[in-house]
């Protein structure tokens, strides 16, 4: 088992909650892993990014090739273009379709999905009102996270065990919600690869 991750957005869009519930259920299942991460002006609304490698075999360096990402899980739709030199002819992109504009110039939503809509294997998700219906837009995250699932060969219930674990000090009702999110990301994700 080999998964190369590329996890993009902005600040505050929760990237590094998703490395770390990934994280979590990697260890809990004996994986290797190794994680760099760049922050950026993220409190401010900057690019962030995190690689995240995880294997069964020893992984000796933390950062991605180009061409070598089996995955970009981007919760920004721009973000997700940003990333395609890393995504290898086999991977997958899974992006949100909601932008974060903080930029005067961001460019043309509809350009950007059309670029995107051109992949190969890409799933587009509206993380964002997928997660109002939860009743929470901050689990738009796991909403990504469950979408970006099927590509990750983790079980699911280790996933949910990340979960359990990064969440569970602020109480069973957040729990319950990002689980709700990550099974309904997942749920769109399979209907619409």
């Amino acid at each position: 088992m080999k998964c190369d991750i590329v996890l993009a957005g902005v600040g505050g869009q929760g990237i590094l909650s998703i490395a770390t519930v990934l994280g979590f259920a990697a260890l809990e299942n004996n994986l290797y892993l190794k994680q760099a991460e760049t922050h950026g002006m993220s409190q401010r609304g900057g690019a962030v990014q995190s690689y995240l490698r995880l294997s069964d075999q020893p992984v000796y360096s933390d950062l991605i090739p180009y061409g070598k990402a089996d995955l970009i899980l981007s919760v920004e739709p721009m973000e997700s273009l940003r990333y395609l030199p890393y995504l290898s002819p086999e991977g997958y992109v899974v992006t949100n379709t909601t932008p974060f504009i903080n930029i005067v110039n961001y460019p043309d939503i509809k350009r950007i999905m059309e670029e995107i809509e051109l992949l190969p294997r890409a799933v587009a998700i509206d993380a964002e009102a997928i997660a109002r219906e939860i009743g929470n837009t901050k689990a738009s995250n796991m909403v990504m996270l469950g979408a970006a699932t099927p590509f990750i060969d983790i079980a699911l219930e280790s996933i949910e065990n990340g979960i359990r674990e990064i969440f569970g000090r602020k109480g069973d009702t957040l729990v319950n919600i990002n689980l709700r999110a990550l099974h309904a990301g997942r749920e769109f994700s399979e209907a619409n690869r």
